[in-house]
């Protein structure tokens, strides 16, 4: 059996995340989400979204990359996000059955007015 091997992110809420009002954790939202969509309309991130009624509330999104996992953790360490100091990545090389999932071109939200 032939494995089709994508690299995938997921992102965690870190234990000493600086605490935010709601207007400033909502602008770091608003560039999280621009930042990955960025990376979704070229076709570097072919997935992403968040994590909902999950055991672990630390576990906040997913994402699955066209690119290496030094490319892929380059990028999502670039996230506003992750660089203010509230979200930790994680990199991962995810393994299926060849031609398992397939892909499609779609707009992902920009910001919370677009969500």
């Amino acid at each position: 059996m032939e494995f089709d091997a994508y690299t995938v992110t997921m992102l965690r809420l870190r234990p000493d995340a600086p605490v935010m009002g709601e207007a400033e954790a909502g602008e770091l939202q608003d560039r999280h989400l621009a930042h990955g969509a960025e990376l979704q309309d070229r076709g570097i991130i072919l997935a992403r979204g968040p994590f909902v009624d999950q055991d672990d509330p630390e576990f906040r999104g997913f994402s699955i990359w066209s690119v290496d996992q030094d490319t892929a953790r380059a990028y999502a360490e670039a996230d506003p996000a992750v660089q203010i100091g509230r979200l930790a990545v994680t990199v991962l090389t995810w393994m299926m059955p060849a031609g398992n999932l397939q892909f499609g071109k779609v707009r992902a939200p920009r910001s919370r007015a677009e969500v």
